[in-house]
């Protein structure tokens, strides 16, 4: 039976936030608000922790949630993703969902999943959103450039297109979320490093490079990843707030 998973890559260990998945936020970690994010999607039959950590196993399997332990080798999530996955015979699609972005929207998720399952030409999809001038020359924020179908063209840190003729590009930056056929998933892991990837750091230039089809879906939320404690306290005061409300 074809099945479509949510799996959601957490490590314990982080250069500017360690143990950022157990991190509580109004008496819940990190790791369970996104977790019930994923528990409202409409598309998704299953959803799966990929840690290898050990403290953060138990969190997710004490809150109720599924997990399976991964490799400590891994040097990228679609890695984690893919050996949870080679153990599912039955997932034929999968969303990548980061274990950082406990303000996703469950119909973005979807917007990804369903992407992905409907589009024959779609070997991966994503989201994209519309961001101004200023913010496309952060490197921090990557950003994504389209064909007149959605397919997205090239990914850069840098502020792309160039402005030779200012006040006629719509830019558009990145969102970290995935989705994949099997098939595609399959080859992009078993591919090495590509120049451009290397030269980005960007682990979806290597799809591109080797000519496989990223299909975008443009969306208009600013989403909250949390990589620092300024960022926490940020989704905390987003939680107080609408706690206030009730």
């Amino acid at each position: 039976m074809s099945k479509t998973a949510i799996i959601i890559p957490a490590r314990y260990g982080s250069s500017r936030l360690e143990g950022k998945p157990l991190l509580k936020v109004a008496g819940k970690p990190v790791i369970q608000w996104v977790y019930e994010k994923a528990q409202q999607s409409k598309f998704a039959d299953m959803i799966i922790v990929a840690t290898d950590d050990k403290r953060i196993y138990d969190c997710v399997t004490g809150f109720g949630g599924a997990a399976e332990m991964t490799s400590v080798e891994h040097k990228c999530g679609s890695d984690r993703i893919m050996e949870v996955v080679s153990r599912h015979p039955e997932i034929s699609f999968i969303c990548n969902l980061q274990g950082d972005e406990p303000l996703i929207e469950p119909d973005s998720i979807d917007a990804v999943i369903k992407n992905v399952k409907d589009d024959e030409l779609a070997d991966i999809s994503t989201l994209i959103r519309e961001i101004t001038p200023v913010e496309a020359v952060n490197p921090n924020l990557v950003k994504c450039v389209v064909d007149n179908n959605g397919f997205a063209l090239y990914f850069s840190r840098s502020k792309i297109p160039y402005e030779r003729n200012e006040g006629i590009a719509t830019f558009y930056g990145h969102l970290g979320i995935y989705g994949y056929k099997r098939k595609a998933l399959e080859l992009m892991t078993s591919l090495p490093q590509t120049p451009l990837e290397r030269t980005e750091s960007l682990e979806q230039l290597r799809a591109l490079e080797n000519g496989m089809k990223i299909k975008t879906h443009i969306v208009d939320f600013v989403p909250v990843g949390i990589d620092t404690k300024d960022d926490l306290e940020k989704f905390r005061k987003i939680v107080e707030e609408k706690m206030m409300k009730f």
